[in-house]
């Protein structure tokens, strides 16, 4: 078929947008979230009266905000759930993003530079639009109001990407700068990073932090940016750009990341890995296309489960933020019942170099763990700004309070927050493995072939394989009529077409396509598409037979195609067993 692989390319490529339109944010529906709204809102509104009513009071108090984090506002509980992305610069972190969105988004920068110099918080709005971070910072009704601690000088590196995206719904997401390395390092930032990105961790659903496979290093700022990350069970990693090697080359490049990782993060815990090629561009080396896959779909449905899990997570904050605010109203009043009439200055300088003994004294006489102290040089370098004898008393009765929060209300928050079990992978598996005994989802069945040159060029064999991935295949790594209809239906050929088309393809008469035969299939319909064949043929050109399937379309003693009696009786007596062919 005298059809150029030029051409071809082409068509290829404009079927790989089509099928990678929309098939992000269709994977990311959750239809069951919208049993669960009412619910949750009960849910969040009693978390948000628990807040205002028995914690808030007591922060205010002893000056809770300026130790750890800011006062909270409805804002930080009703925003949508938060995804931070981090790395260094060049390693994918704006393409994720617009791969996510299958869309650019407002103020998108992106180069093998350090192109993104600022934060920006992708959100959703009804027109599209980019708010400064000064401006950002002082709207009440976004949970970023808390930034403001930072100063001007990181406010001016920071900005909001609104745009109407159905993903944007569910989610938002964050963008960070690339992490310095190198002799970038001693540059320096104008604010503190390590502590705007410990902020956002504090709020963030999930943190993904993303490594190029040929960038592996962890530099001087990326490791202060994980120490301050190390106590955080929603970090992810994600190795970008695994289709630029070869499998072998991935093996290793997988094991040095684990073992470079493992002597950041100090922790007993193997961290989860993605790997793959987050945009939408064909794949370089297809070797490893299955596995690319099935990591998506775990990434994806992780971010997709993000919006359910967000309300479990605020409880937590919740719990943590009530246990720490009585930890620190206890250590608060426990020094200030120290001090006397007299020599009021001297005395505080003394408790705050003694500090680490009046942690466990405190400890040992209300009975708190160790683990909900906080870090000792830190508390001291806050408290050094106060003067602690002039904290509020603290009586039983507010500690009464936030021991009943922990104790029955915030129980009986989780008895009614839903559990919907998602069942919804356990189906498209059962599906994609269901019995193949049908095959043709067009029409009826009869087809054979012979050859031994194949049509399809190597360059075209890979952008086939990359479409044939992506589909939904059996567990044996087959294509099913079923599964194949709609991908076929885009190429807005006649059914009576397509059925003939498909028909030459399954070569094997199993029901299913395999990936040189699914090859075979995109051939015909793109020769048809471009009129480099006038019709389909009425049996499979020797030139379109896979050198592998020559003994498969091949008679040992009679070299005939599908006119062939012996075939044909064959054939139909095959076709009979399955009522899809009629």
């Amino acid at each position: 078929v005298p059809t150029s692989d030029l051409t071809l390319g082409k068509m290829t490529s404009t079927v790989n947008e089509k099928k990678l339109k929309g098939m992000v944010s269709k994977f990311m529906e959750d239809p069951s979230i919208k049993e669960e709204t009412k619910q949750i809102d009960v849910v969040l509104e009693s978390v948000k009266e628990i807040y205002k009513k028995k914690l808030k009071p007591l922060e205010k108090a002893y000056r809770f905000g300026e130790f750890y984090s800011p006062m909270l506002s409805d804002a930080d509980f009703d925003a949508a759930p938060m995804v931070l992305l981090l790395g260094q610069y060049s390693v994918g972190k704006t393409t994720f993003i617009k791969y996510l969105l299958e869309r650019d988004f407002p103020g998108m920068r992106v180069g093998p530079e350090p192109t993104t110099d600022r934060f920006a918080c992708i959100m959703d709005g009804k027109n599209e639009r980019i708010i400064p971070g000064n401006a950002l910072a002082a709207d009440a009704d976004k949970p970023f109001q808390g930034l403001n601690k930072f100063g001007v000088s990181f406010l001016n590196h920071i900005e909001c990407a609104e745009l109407n995206s159905p993903i944007l719904k569910k989610i938002t997401l964050i963008d960070t700068p690339g992490v310095l390395a190198g002799e970038k390092q001693r540059v320096g930032r104008a604010y503190d990073f390590p502590r705007v990105v410990e902020w956002f961790s504090q709020r963030c659903d999930r943190i993904l932090i993303l490594f190029d496979a040929h960038k592996l290093d962890v530099s001087d700022e990326m490791k202060r940016v994980i120490e301050v990350l190390k106590n955080s069970d929603n970090v992810r990693v994600i190795l970008n750009k695994a289709d630029q090697v070869t499998s072998q080359q991935l093996m290793r490049v997988y094991g040095a990341l684990m073992w470079s990782l493992g002597k950041v993060f100090q922790r007993p815990e193997v961290l989860r890995v993605y790997i793959g090629s987050f945009w939408d561009e064909p794949y370089k080396n297809t070797e490893n296309i299955p596995l690319f896959q099935r990591e998506r779909e775990d990434l994806l449905n992780d971010l997709r489960s993000l919006p359910r899990n967000s309300t479990l997570r605020k409880i937590n904050e919740l719990v943590k933020r009530t246990r720490y605010s009585k930890v620190h109203a206890y250590i608060c009043n426990h020094l200030r019942n120290q001090f006397g009439l007299f020599y009021k200055q001297s005395k505080q300088e003394k408790l705050l170099k003694s500090m680490l003994g009046e942690f466990k004294t405190v400890s040992k006489q209300h009975g708190l763990p160790p683990g909900d102290f906080p870090d000792v040089n830190r508390f001291r370098s806050s408290l050094e700004r106060f003067e602690i004898w002039k904290f509020p008393k603290l009586y039983a009765g507010q500690m009464s309070t936030l021991d009943n929060v922990l104790a029955k209300e915030i129980p009986s928050l989780m008895k009614i927050l839903p559990m919907v079990e998602q069942q919804r992978q356990q189906a498209a598996e059962k599906e994609s493995e269901a019995p193949v005994s049908s095959s043709n989802p067009f029409g009826p069945s009869q087809s054979t072939g012979s050859g031994v040159p194949w049509a399809v060029t190597a360059q075209m064999k890979v952008k086939y394989d990359n479409m044939f991935n992506e589909l939904k295949l059996t567990s044996g790594g087959k294509l099913t009529g079923g599964n194949a209809r709609d991908f076929m239906l885009k190429s807005c050929l006649p059914q009576e077409t397509l059925g003939m088309i498909w028909e030459l393809s399954d070569m094997d008469k199993d029901g299913c396509l395999d990936d040189e035969e699914f090859a075979v299939c995109v051939y015909l319909i793109e020769a048809i598409k471009s009129r480099a064949m006038s019709e389909v043929p009425t049996q499979l050109p020797t030139v379109l037979i896979p050198p592998s399937k020559v003994r498969t379309v091949f008679y040992p003693d009679l070299l005939v195609f599908r006119c062939g009696p012996c075939f044909r009786q064959r054939s139909t007596t095959k076709a009979a067993e399955s009522e899809d062919f009629v």
